[in-house]
């Protein structure tokens, strides 16, 4: 009793000082449902634990459920008819349970058609009208009632079909779609009739599919007579291949001072000979007809075709074959020149008609003379060259632009740093200045250049930076002149080179690997590091004396080892060519036929190296990295690959250079060239394997990563001579 004097209380209340039921929805005390209540959903209830837990306004947004339905609509007024079926369209908006009726148009059918019923949220039908549709109350082959209109769901999609099931709901099999008596009626008079006579037949259809898309273009002109000053106005008429049809555009000139309008003919057929009057509608048809009765009868009128044309009006069109160049045609009273076509039109009448003469009619006007050619002043002075060219261009002033492209694709990316180093010294008489060493620095995304000077504790030489970054001019040019300055290229700067910068004059005679191998690698645009072409410029040079050639190399390889020394090498190559091969050039052979030497440093070096790093990095991984070898290791004998052991590395983001790794992983390999990487691991590890602290041990010339001096250790010459002179029987 309790209980239900508590309920009663939850559900009646005041509002506006009348006692009326306000908390029929209330539930009781934790959320449970009082004795004898029943909660209303308010929306679709979806399975807990299915999907996200986004609201079902995002979750299914964009969502629907279609499904194919009709209903029966009694004719009362018609006996052919006494009831319509329709066919319709329900479909079920997930995001906010609004349902929507849409009925297909059907053509000739007389009904308004389209929606039915709007999108919105839609009532259950009684006692249950305070309720509202869900998707609970969806299946397939059962009937739902709107507004007083039963709708029978015979089908739906196969997103809904998924959907429902996805929900627990059981389909029911699809029920069959009902055939509208009155439609079928009037569809069997439709296929039963027959024309009394046949028709003649105008086969249009295979023109069209045939030349569908197919334009014939003429360009011609048009010589107003009276225009007052005879001006001729350009034209390109437009010959339709798939219906005969043709239009015209006006050429309208800039500033002519006429109007501009769509077209000058619309298109059309175009008769060859316009009419005196024009004719009235009807007048020129496809086919005549015969009153045969008169209105005799009950003023009726009986009719029939006219097989033979009596009083039908003809009238000739043009046609493709009346249109050629020089071919003047009558567009309504206008002459008009064909005088030139394109080169479709071209092969079109090749292919068809044969004709083979294009010669154009010359018909435009000669054109204005040539601009004559801009002339800038001389440079001031004043700011840069390229900003005082600007200020001539325009009257608004504009910076100069920069090639963008060429910085995209030469700034530093990655281990790619787009810089050329040289080592270089002072051409000078100054036995202090003779012994400084500089850095060139050849930047290829702006090509500028900045010089460092190198320091030298033991001769008083501080160094650091001699030449600021920027763009520097080749010497003996006139300062103040018209056209543009001339500035080092990246092709003016190799071993060997003598170049000028600010007076100060500097001889290159070393580079670092990077440089050696970008311009071996771009061969064609540095054509002192083409291996090819400095072949072929040695072969001319040296052919006609190759027994000579042959022996002095043997020579200098008394113990027939079939490798000689680099600086003989560069000695023999100098004498032979005279001086003609810059430093570079032999360098280039020199690397190309030379015998590598191993990198080789110190193991210990090396490590305490790479502990320092991963140790400032905070990089404690070693027993997971440990874990991912022994698993790669499927033979399980204590090696891997080189490769293989370096991607592993690097997917667990350990923070060494490329260059360091590899030749960490180097250091450690067998005869097989096979990572031990028990051994590997333990080396880097500094937590269980601590080196000393690396603070006296210093390589300047590793770390620095300046130039150093051409890694070969000794040239095969025997390569090199059957290169040039064949080999040797």
């Amino acid at each position: 009793i309790g209980k239900e004097k508590f309920h009663k209380s939850q559900l009646w209340g005041y509002s506006n000082n009348v006692a009326m039921l306000v908390g029929e929805g209330k539930p009781g005390i934790g959320g449970e449902p009082l004795p004898g209540q029943k909660l209303k959903p308010k929306y679709s209830m979806f399975p807990e634990g299915m999907g996200s837990d986004a609201p079902a306004w995002v979750a299914f947004d964009k969502q629907v459920l279609s499904f194919d339905a009709y209903f029966e609509e009694e004719v009362p007024d018609k006996n052919q008819e006494p009831y319509r079926i329709r066919h319709c369209k329900i479909y079920f908006y997930l995001e906010d349970d609004t349902i929507q009726v849409l009925e297909p148009r059907l053509k000739n059918s007389g009904i308004n058609q389209g929606t039915i019923v709007r999108r919105h949220r839609i009532p259950l039908p009684p006692p249950r009208e305070d309720e509202f549709y869900t998707i609970d109350n969806f299946n397939i082959n059962i009937e739902i009632i709107f507004y007083g209109r039963r709708y029978r769901i015979i089908d739906c999609d196969q997103f809904t079909k998924n959907f429902l099931r996805k929900m627990g709901i059981q389909l029911n099999p699809p029920a069959d779609r009902p055939d509208d008596p009155y439609m079928r009626e009037r569809q069997k008079i439709l296929d039963s009739m027959n024309p009394l006579r046949p028709y003649e037949r105008f086969d249009t259809l295979r023109q069209f599919l045939e030349h569908d898309g197919h334009v014939l273009r003429f360009f011609c002109v048009w010589d107003d007579p009276e225009s007052m000053f005879h001006e001729p106005r350009e034209l390109v008429l437009h010959y339709y291949l798939a219906d005969d049809t043709i239009d015209i555009k006006e050429i309208v000139p800039v500033n002519s001072g006429r109007d501009t309008v769509p077209l000058f003919l619309r298109r059309d057929k175009l008769p060859k000979y316009a009419p005196i009057g024009l004719y009235q509608p009807g007048t020129i048809t496809n086919r005549t007809v015969l009153n045969v009765l008169g209105n005799l009868v009950g003023n009726k009128g009986r009719y029939i075709i006219d097989n033979r044309k009596t009083g039908a009006v003809h009238q000739e069109f043009y046609k493709d074959s009346d249109l050629k160049i020089g071919a003047v045609i009558n567009v309504w009273g206008r002459k008009i020149i064909l005088c030139d076509c394109d080169e479709f039109t071209k092969a079109y009448y090749r292919t068809k008609y044969g004709i083979e003469d294009f010669t154009p009619v010359p018909y435009k006007a000669p054109g204005p003379p040539p601009k004559p050619e801009k002339t800038f002043p001389p440079y001031t002075g004043f700011g840069s060259e390229e900003d005082s060219l600007s200020s001539c261009m325009g009257l608004l002033l504009k910076p100069p632009q920069k090639d963008i492209k060429q910085f995209m694709e030469k700034d530093r990316y990655g281990m790619e740093s787009n810089i050329l180093r040289f080592v270089a010294k002072l051409i000078t008489e100054s036995a202090v200045d003779r012994d400084r060493k500089f850095i060139i620095s050849y930047f290829l995304c702006d090509d500028t250049i900045s010089v460092f000077e190198q320091t030298q504790n033991s001769k008083g030489i501080v160094g650091g930076k001699f030449l600021e970054r920027g763009r520097i001019k080749k010497p003996g040019q006139e300062l103040f002149k018209s056209e543009p300055s001339e500035y080092f290229k990246a092709q003016n700067l190799f071993v060997g080179a003598e170049v000028c910068f600010h007076g100060h004059n500097f001889l290159l005679v070393d580079a670092d690997e990077y440089t050696f191998n970008y311009m071996e690698k771009h061969a064609n645009e540095f054509p002192r590091a083409d291996t090819g072409f400095i072949l072929k410029k040695l072969k001319d040079i040296a052919e006609p004396r190759s027994r000579e050639i042959r022996q002095v190399f043997a020579a200098s390889d008394p113990e027939h080892t079939k490798v000689i020394t680099y600086d003989c090498f560069r000695n023999l190559i100098a004498s032979i060519t005279d001086g003609a091969f810059s430093e570079h050039e032999i360098m280039t052979l020199a690397r190309y036929y030379g015998v590598r030497e191993e990198y080789e440093m110190d193991l210990h070096l090396l490590l305490a190296l790479a502990q320092e790093k991963l140790k400032k990095n905070s990089f404690e991984n070693f027993e997971q990295l440990a874990a991912v070898l022994v698993y790669n290791d499927r033979e399980k004998c204590g090696v891997l690959p080189h490769e293989t052991c370096r991607t592993i590395c690097k997917s667990f983001k350990m923070p060494l250079d490329n260059d360091d790794l590899q030749a960490l992983l180097t250091m450690f390999e067998d005869d097989q060239k096979q990572v031990k990487y028990d051994k590997f691991v333990d080396g880097l590890n500094w937590r269980k394997n601590p080196i000393p602290a690396f603070q006296t041990i210093k390589n300047e010339e590793y770390w620095s990563r300046q130039p150093s001096s051409l890694p070969v250790k000794g040239i095969k010459y025997l390569p090199l001579l059957d290169d040039l002179f064949g080999k040797e029987e």
